[in-house]
């Protein structure tokens, strides 16, 4: 007769077995990464995010197994809160503060325009406005995430299941883009690191490019875009639920939102929190520093793991193999963002 803690056990030693590929993988691939860093610094300072990125773009064909799958996403979902919760180690609450209610109205208005804007494109291309809305709110809050939260709101078209897919893709590929060209971007407009930070935070999609290109440029531009982006998060329930009362007055009907809280936004403000008491606690600084360290180091490599999973899943085939009119759309609502925060940021005092 097994033991109840062997019964117990088997579940999870089967589930770490199924995941155990796909995170190899990744860190495999973060590794290099590193390796390569120093190599390429030689002929351009690209940072080991980046490289990250390309190596795990150019492994998409290998590494679209199934047997790579469960782990791949392990990481980017799961891997990359964890790390960006720890995050919060390296930001006081008066980081938070110093950004300032323009910065707040800044980011409210330009997704609010956004959400429109999708709605529109979609009207003017032919297309259903529940891609529209999809599209807004990918662009406007935080991605895949808001695809699939918007997405049980969004009443049911014949092509709903093909444009969540096709948004959740999108969202992943532009990202990986504008993390690139965005950087560059707001040197040649002489930005400065808040301002920087901001624009990145404040346009960027998804989570993982926005911490991959904030800390390429330094830690201060990527502690401000965090910031932002979180604040982007956190309205994620706000933005499906008026996208759901939007479709509600007009067509009647609307699914039942299910938004997942976003419990590492919360974690990584109590982190926050702690390291904003600590310099007030100097009896436990010498407890709290080895632990900060640690945890940051951890942090990194968990960033740099996520970031790599994440070129793994990218597939540019998969992308250009869609109607121009959907990704009109979607390149249509992130200009519209970026014209937005730029436009903002230039004429903020």
């Amino acid at each position: 007769m097994a033991h109840p803690s062997s019964a117990a056990a088997s579940p999870l030693a089967d589930h770490l077995r199924r995941l155990l590929p796909g995170i190899a993988l990744a860190l495999a691939v973060a590794i290099a990464a590193t390796l390569v860093t120093p190599l390429a610094a030689l002929v351009a300072p690209i940072p080991s995010m980046v490289i990250a990125l390309l190596i795990g773009i150019a492994l998409n064909g290998p590494a679209s197994r199934p047997v790579f799958e469960p782990g791949l996403t392990w990481c980017v979902k799961k891997l990359l809160r964890i790390a960006i919760a720890l995050l919060g180690l390296r930001i006081a609450l008066l980081d938070i503060w110093d950004l300032g209610p323009a910065t707040a109205l800044l980011v409210l208005v330009s997704m609010a325009a956004t959400l429109v804007s999708g709605v529109w494109f979609a009207k003017a291309l032919g297309l259903d406005v529940g891609y529209g809305a999809l599209a807004g709110a990918a662009t406007a809050v935080c991605g895949a995430s808001a695809t699939l939260a918007t997405s049980s709101v969004v009443p049911a078209y014949p092509r709903k299941g093909a444009d969540v897919t096709f948004t959740v893709v999108a969202a992943n590929a532009v990202s990986t883009l504008v993390m690139v060209l965005y950087p560059p971007l707001c040197k040649a407009l002489g930005f400065d690191p808040q301002t920087t930070g901001i624009l990145l935070g404040a346009t960027i999609h998804d989570m993982a490019q926005v911490v991959g290109s904030g800390y390429a440029v330094s830690e201060a531009v990527g502690n401000t875009a965090v910031i932002v982006k979180l604040f982007r998060v956190f309205l994620l329930l706000p933005v499906v639920v008026a996208i759901g009362w939007w479709f509600v007055r007009r067509e009647g009907r609307a699914g039942e939102a299910k938004v997942p809280p976003p419990v590492f936004a919360l974690v990584f403000l109590a982190l926050c929190l702690v390291n904003s008491l600590m310099p007030a606690l100097p009896g436990l600084m010498p407890a709290y520093a080895p632990v900060k360290a640690f945890l940051s180091g951890a942090s990194n490599w968990g960033l740099l793991v996520a970031i790599a999973a994440l070129g793994l899943g990218t597939s540019i085939r998969t992308i250009l193999g869609t109607g121009w009119r959907h990704i009109a759309v979607f390149a249509g609502t992130t200009l519209v963002l970026l014209a937005l925060v730029v436009t903002g940021l230039l004429v903020l005092p």
